[in-house]
């Protein structure tokens, strides 16, 4: 070969330069048709964000699916491979349900779980993973916004709510006992089906399934009767500060979910029987 003042050196180097330029003809020729094409699509594009925890899955020993409410693309699944590494960043402290966290990953369109590169705290907990009284708040939440927030988009007033709520539930040092109703009740206006509290008149019952006060009973069985639809409109003008004044039983707060979950089932697909509520229930009996 060196005979003839070539080496197998050129010749590797002199096929890469021609595919090089083979690749930009091509891409030269598809950017007229598409615009917006970009090489990086058919591979996976880099994306910093927020997020907050909703679900941890042990997949084996040294690697969890976790599920998380992304700022940029709403519900994303992701395998985390943790290194045995003392000095490794990516920990299963991070992991935890309802941590907010900031990610960098691997967005691959075609892909059920993406890669994250990097991960850090958004925000730091002073008493929610300590209080058994929050944490059973926060169990109770993290299992019902996985089903919620599964087909809905990231960002946006929903996404600021969210972590608005969690922040205060953590900073909070009394009368929290009715927060999760609270939350869930406010939820309803980010979801669409929040009710017109305006259009309540005495003697109204509550038609769930259309989520609309009526004069007389609806035909079918998803409905509150006049004397439990009377208090509808005073549950929903309840907040995080004024929900202290708001004093209710044990029985009363265990109808009012019930009725919440109803409602939920009503109107979110495939709404499913929540398993952290009966532990929610004997914490504030």
């Amino acid at each position: 070969m060196q005979r003839y003042g070539f080496s197998l050196n050129r010749q590797n180097k002199s096929r890469k330069i021609f595919q090089k330029n083979v690749f930009l003809v091509i891409f030269s020729r598809i950017s007229v048709v598409f615009p917006n094409f970009s090489p990086q699509k058919w591979r996976f594009m880099q994306e910093k964000t927020q997020g907050v925890v909703l679900r941890t899955l042990k997949y084996n020993d040294n690697s969890l699916i976790v599920d998380i409410y992304t700022a940029t693309r709403g519900t994303v699944s992701f395998m985390v491979k943790l290194p045995k590494s003392r000095k490794a960043t990516l920990k299963g402290v991070f992991f935890r349900p309802l941590s907010i966290l900031e990610i960098d990953f691997d967005y691959r369109q075609k892909s059920a779980l993406q890669r994250i590169r990097d991960v850090r705290f958004d925000y730091t907990y002073q008493s929610l993973p300590y209080d058994p009284y929050k944490s059973s708040i926060a169990l109770f939440l993290a299992e019902f916004l996985c089903r919620v927030l599964k087909h809905e988009a990231g960002g946006g007033p929903l996404f600021s709510y969210i972590l608005y709520s969690l922040q205060w539930l953590d900073a909070s040092e009394r009368a929290f006992s009715n927060f999760h109703l609270v939350f869930i009740t406010r939820l309803t206006r980010f979801l669409g089906f929040y009710p017109n509290v305006e259009a309540w008149h005495e003697g109204d019952y509550f038609d769930m399934m259309n989520a609309c006060f009526v004069p007389s009973r609806p035909f079918h069985h998803a409905y509150l009767e006049p004397k439990e639809a009377a208090a509808i409109p005073i549950f929903m003008r309840m907040n995080y500060d004024s929900m202290r004044f708001f004093a209710m039983n044990r029985r009363e707060r265990e109808r009012y979910i019930e009725v919440l979950n109803d409602y939920y089932r009503l109107h979110v697909p495939e709404f499913p029987e929540l398993k952290s509520l009966d532990v929610l229930k004997e914490v504030f009996a």
